[in-house]
Formats: C-alpha cells, structure tokens, sequence
C-alpha cells in the first residue's frame, strides 16, 4: 500500500498541518495525546513559555540542561541521537555493509562513489529514533563541517515494516550526508534519512532543508569551516526516522554498543581514533 502513495506531497502536507498555529487548546491536546500513547517524559522538556505553538514545536523539541551527557572521553564515538542501535559493524573493503540482514554499500548510502571510498575498512552504526525519541541529532565526533551531501530520494516509512519490506530502504530515501573533520577519528560522516510523515530534515548551521525545493547535491564549508565538538547539534528530524555514522578505516575502534540496544545521545558506542 505504502508503495503507491504519493508519499513526499503527503509528508509535505502533514508538514503544513503540523507546523500551523492551530489554537492553543487543539494543540495542547494533540501534545497530550502525543505523550500518552507514547509515554514521553516531558520532565526532561525544555517547555517554551506558554507552552508549545505547534505539534512541530514540540516534535522537535529541546531538552533542558543536564538531560543528556555526552562521554567525556575524547576517544568516544557518541549516539548522535536517542534510539535504538538498529545495526553496527565494519564495512568490508568493497564498501559493503549489512543492516537488518539486507546488503548495502557506503556508496548508495553516501549518495557518491567517491565520497564511499575513505570508508571501506571502516565501521558503521545505525541509530533507529522512534517517535517518542528526542528528535535533534548531534556530532559524534569532535570537528569541523567541510560539506553536506544532499542526496535526493523517496521517503518510505523507516520503522520496522519499511526495512523488513522495502529492499535498500535506506538508500532510496531521501537524506543528508554531514561530513566532519577531526583530528581523533579523521573524516566521519553522519547520515540523517528521512521518512515518510513530515518527512523534513534541518540543519543547526544552514537553512537547509529536505522536501522543501532546496537543490539536492553538495554544500561545502571548506572556505569556513563549522566546529562541531562531540554532543554539538547537527540537525533535527521533522518526524522521526534513523541516523547512520561511518567512520575510516584508519579510526581503530573497540566498538562498545550492542545490536539492538537502547541509546542515548551522547553516549560511547565506540572507543578509539586515529594511530
């Protein structure tokens, strides 16, 4: 079914819905409701004086001081988001990757062939955000932005009926490739993908954003770099859906994380760098 509905002018239409100023008591409601069903805990809420404007508002909320901790080890790769470690594991030195027992490659992934190359030999972690997660994903590493890839796709659902039927799910949704610089990990990216729903995806640094008109391709900031320590926000998610981290092969790592585990952002999934 999901496969011929008009999906990203369905997730650009809840988009509108979502963001609208609807009158507070309609939208206190659908918030109410919201936490109820999936049991969010809104002591950790950084609540915006009178409360929530929209259902965005809140979807995309921020957390208050002190909610998260981001491993103070600077060898730590950390949870770029809240979830559940959907996959981990090393890409073989063809630039294949196993997530959920299906095959990909970095290069589908990243969008670039060329880009997919520095990360054969490497490891890969799949960060699953349902929707009562925290929805704002952060650096995993220390370093500076050089580029985001913007690579144009679909927006299938990324739960568990979309990767258990929809082949290369990840790599046919719509995405954004953020590429950081560091001196401890080298070159690491992090994939945010989209998903069916609002389906947008924002930037901290750049108005950028998914489903929206902007042109897919390459943003580069080598002229002016954008210094992203670990824990730093990176992007947030209009609805939920799944952030993958890739790292080089030259970054050794102990990997700590378990498949299938819950997550906090900022927290160690790997330990290690650059010898």
């Amino acid at each position: 079914m999901v496969r011929v509905l008009p999906r990203k002018r369905l997730s650009r239409a809840l988009g509108t819905l979502t963001s609208a100023r609807a009158p507070k008591p309609i939208v206190d409601a659908a918030v109410r409701a919201f936490v109820r069903i999936y049991d969010v805990d809104l002591s950790e809420v950084e609540m915006p004086g009178g409360g929530f404007r929209t259902f965005d508002d809140f979807f995309t909320r921020r957390l208050v001081d002190g909610a998260r901790v981001v491993d103070p080890d600077p060898r730590a790769i950390a949870s770029p988001a809240d979830g559940r470690i959907e996959d981990l594991g090393t890409i073989s030195t063809m630039g294949e990757l196993i997530v959920k027992g299906q095959p990909y490659t970095a290069a589908d992934l990243l969008g670039a062939a060329s880009a997919a190359a520095k990360y054969e030999g490497g490891h890969y972690f799949i960060v699953y955000l349902s929707p009562r997660d925290y929805h704002r994903v952060h650096a995993p590493t220390c370093g500076s932005v050089q580029y985001v890839r913007y690579v144009p796709g679909t927006l299938y659902p990324v739960n568990r009926i979309g990767t258990d039927h929809i082949p290369q799910l990840f790599a046919r949704n719509e995405r954004l490739a953020i590429v950081q610089e560091g001196n401890v990990h080298g070159t690491v990216t992090t994939i945010m993908v989209g998903a069916i729903g609002v389906g947008r995806i924002g930037l901290s640094f750049d108005e950028l954003e998914t489903n929206r008109g902007h042109e897919p391709g390459v943003r580069s900031y080598a002229d002016s770099p954008i210094p992203r320590d670990r824990g730093d926000e990176l992007g947030v998610f209009h609805m939920g859906s799944t952030a993958i981290v890739m790292t080089p092969p030259e970054c050794k790592l102990e990997i700590v994380a378990e498949r299938g585990a819950a997550v906090r952002m900022g927290e160690c999934m790997a330990r290690g760098g650059v010898r």
